[in-house]
């Protein structure tokens, strides 16, 4: 993969990563710049910040989109900064960071002493459902539209270059990811994003820049996952697995977050 910047509006640049295929943005601003999301270690947060540095020698906040690691391990290399995010992101990063650790040490064992390296430092700066920040004379809008892909999604809007940030709300190249989502709300908390932010280019947390008919039609089949696990868990699995949009390892861990959230 060529991770390379892509200008996909004025100064406002997208970097697709072939690690766990991640995009990180950055707003550039007059003598200030916006970096969104951090990535997974401190090597690749060293890279990233190699790379932010051809574009700008500005001063940066840093917001991380949501408190999963590949998308804050690396904030550490960008202090000291303000670090902005949802105030459950800060919340979850304080009590289950440790246990993404070891986590992903169990599952890339090859990347022990990248990841035992880490030190893990949640947002300083949070807010509940709505926050700009001034970039450098650009407003960027920081959103909270409801549960998702996690319980503390944000959404960074950058209106005068027409460019949302989703972060994980919208995936691309891979089905979403439902590991500890909320699948019953994710396609009303989509579905709100779309109705107020009008703009037509898309970033996604994974995978290429999307535009809204692509945001639409995921929104689409997270709406199919939450009524077919609805009609599950009154029906049964068996007969009703085969109508769901994604493949089954997928499904089953979907329709176990809807269970979890239909029983509480």
């Amino acid at each position: 993969m060529n991770e390379q910047w892509l200008e996909v509006g004025d100064r406002v640049y997208v970097r697709r990563h072939e690690s766990f295929d991640m995009n990180v943005g950055l707003v550039v601003g007059d003598g200030h710049c916006l970096v969104l999301d951090t990535r997974s270690s401190h090597r690749e947060a060293a890279d990233l910040v190699d790379a932010i540095r051809r574009i700008t020698g500005s001063p940066w906040t840093v917001v991380n989109s949501h408190s999963h690691f590949d998308h804050y391990f690396g904030n550490a290399l960008f202090g000291p900064a303000e670090i902005w995010g949802h105030v459950r992101c800060a919340e979850e990063i304080e009590q289950y960071g440790e246990q993404q650790r070891a986590v992903m040490i169990e599952r890339r064992p090859e990347r022990r002493d990248e990841f035992e390296e880490v030190t893990i430092v949640p947002p300083d700066h949070t807010f509940t459902s709505a926050a700009s920040l001034d970039i450098g004379g650009r407003i960027v809008h920081l959103r909270h539209f409801g549960l998702g892909h996690s319980s503390n999604d944000v959404v960074a809007h950058v209106p005068d270059a027409g460019v949302v940030f989703a972060g994980d709300l919208v995936e691309e190249g891979a089905p979403p990811a439902f590991s500890d989502s909320y699948p019953l709300d994710w396609p009303a908390t989509t579905a709100a994003m779309l109705a107020e932010l009008p703009e037509t280019v898309i970033v996604p947390g994974h995978g290429a820049v999307v535009d809204r008919a692509f945001a639409q039609a995921q929104h689409d089949e997270l709406a199919l996952v939450a009524e077919l696990a609805k009609r599950a868990h009154v029906e049964g699995l068996r007969d009703l697995i085969k109508l769901f949009p994604y493949p089954e390892d997928v499904t089953r861990q979907a329709i176990e977050r809807a269970f979890r959230q239909l029983d509480s």
